[in-house]
């Protein structure tokens, strides 16, 4: 049989959070269950990963965890009879809290035999047990690599919206031409927002916040940046529950708090899903939490799944990264505080002393990282200490109090980590951290003993960055200021310099002449 037609028996399915993955396995499944498609497959076994975590501590054997999930399967021959092909997806890797330990788990060929949940997992993956098995695995790119890459046959990628698409999203949500039409004006002026829509969930969140904050006259307050935005969604989400549920007695504050602690908690252990252990390590009860999840339906979210278990989450990551760090920031400003009960990394966090101490031991811990789930995070931090946003919180949050400085220690800070760090996918979100201060995301380097100015950029509608590399004479570069060449996104009709705008602004000096321009 040729390389080309051999059939794949696992698939590993990349995708970022939000992206579409779980909608693409039950659009899978649907299709397959209607006959459209896929109807070689006779049995097809989906298991979330976050309901397996359920099942972490018990002792069982694949042929009863299946029937454990679906009673209706009754003999084990399904499973050893070569007339049925069976497909197992695997939904939510990056929710596995498994140990999931390729390397010394024991080998398992036998469907009956009794073992750890993980070990049947491992064995499965491996091709010991049902070695004619197919499998689906859907993941988050930053958990692929807890699968051997000698186990999967092959890797694909859901990437989301294309611009197109992005566009006409918009139109059909608002169900308002004009309306769409501004939102898709103002986008495409803010770079750094409309790259991030390729996301569906957070086209949702952008369409939320312009509809909830336009007016009849078609007026809208539409964000700049990504904290601007999530603060809109957060002030919007409660004062519905406001609204809806007048009888709480809980304050505003509260919620936010507790909800704040669990997702920074969870988000520096790598969790996206919660267990009723997790909500009152952070002094919320069950009740609480299905309480939250009737409020803050587009915020927090309680399910029950095939295992009938409580599962908890936040709606999307990007939610739980912006209450992380709302959390941290509140914390901060809140002078008549005890420190909490942290003894992990981040507890450093907790410790500063100023806003400029908090985020110097929040960018390193970011850049320590190794799969980066904290750029968001720290992203949002900075975004929040602009009196801005502050501004903004207020209305949400009466008693807090205003805590803003000069950012310009800040910019510096994340100028000198950015020429630090040259990987692209670390540097680039430092250049977004930049837009969250309100300043432009170009960064310049002068050397001159060689009379080399280095100018490093966004490329506009990029996930990537561009350098553009100038030579003059060293009485030019004494009193070169690249502050007269850019503006902040606030006062600049866009928030993103593309090479061509910052080679005119130069040129017509005649101090500069255009040395190399490179990706």
């Amino acid at each position: 049989m040729s390389e080309q037609v051999k059939p794949i028996g696992i698939v590993l399915t990349k995708g970022v959070a939000g992206i579409g993955k779980t909608v693409s396995v039950q659009k899978f499944i649907l299709d397959w269950a209607e006959g459209m498609s896929n109807q070689h497959v006779n049995f097809i076994f989906p298991l979330p990963f976050r309901e397996l975590n359920l099942m972490k501590d018990k002792t069982i054997s694949l042929v009863d965890l299946i029937r454990h999930f679906f009673s209706d399967v009754k003999d084990p021959r399904v499973f050893t009879s070569l007339e049925n092909r069976v497909m197992f997806i695997f939904d939510g890797l990056d929710e596995c809290r498994l140990p999931l330990d390729f390397r010394s788990n024991p080998e398992c060929s036998d469907v009956t035999e009794l073992v750890p949940v993980d070990v049947l997992l491992t064995n499965l993956i491996k091709g010991n047990l049902l070695p004619s098995a197919l499998l689906w695995i859907t993941t988050r790119p930053a958990a692929a690599n807890q699968i051997p890459p000698r186990c999967v046959n092959q890797v694909t990628e859901i990437r989301g919206f294309n611009d197109p698409q992005k566009e006409e999203y918009f139109r059909k949500k608002l169900n308002d031409e004009r309306l769409a039409s501004r939102i898709i004006a103002h986008l495409k002026s803010c770079r750094s927002l409309f790259i991030m829509c390729h996301i569906p969930v957070f086209c949702w969140i952008l369409a939320t916040v312009v509809w909830k904050t336009s007016d009849e006259s078609g007026c809208v307050e539409m964000p700049r940046t990504l904290t601007q935005m999530y603060t809109h969604f957060l002030i919007i989400q409660v004062r519905i529950k406001n609204t809806k549920y007048t009888e709480l007695e809980e304050r505003d504050e509260e919620m936010i708090f507790k909800l704040g602690k669990l997702a920074f908690q969870q988000l520096e252990r790598g969790n996206l899903i919660f267990y009723e252990g997790d909500l009152s390590d952070c002094g919320i009860d069950v009740t609480e939490a299905s309480v939250y999840s009737g409020v803050c339906t587009q915020i927090f979210r309680e399910e029950f799944g095939l295992y009938q278990g409580r599962v908890f989450s936040f709606v999307h990551l990007s939610i739980q990264e912006f209450l992380a760090a709302l959390y941290v920031f509140l914390y901060f400003i809140s002078r008549e505080r005890n420190l909490p009960d942290q003894t992990s990394q981040l507890s450093d966090l907790f410790r500063a002393a100023t806003l400029h101490d908090l985020h110097k031991t929040a960018v390193d811990l970011a850049l320590q990282s190794k799969n980066g789930h904290l750029d968001l995070f720290f992203r949002f931090l900075l975004g929040l200490s602009l009196e801005s946003n502050q501004s903004l919180l207020r209305h949400l949050l009466p008693q807090t109090n205003s805590h803003s400085q000069s950012s310009e220690q800040t910019v510096q800070l994340v100028k000198q980590k950015i020429r630090g760090h040259r990987e692209t996918d670390r540097s680039v979100n430092l250049f977004y951290c930049l837009n969250e201060l309100n300043q432009h995301a170009v960064v310049e380097h002068i050397d001159r003993g060689s009379g080399t100015l280095t100018v490093e950029m966004l490329l506009p509608g990029q996930w990537k960055t561009g350098k553009l590399t100038f030579k003059t004479s060293e009485k030019y570069m004494d009193g070169f200021d690249m502050q007269k060449y850019t503006k902040t996104p606030e006062l600049d009709q866009t928030d993103l310099l593309t090479p061509d705008d910052l080679l005119q602004k130069l040129m017509p000096s005649d101090v500069f002449t255009l040395s190399t321009f490179a990706e």
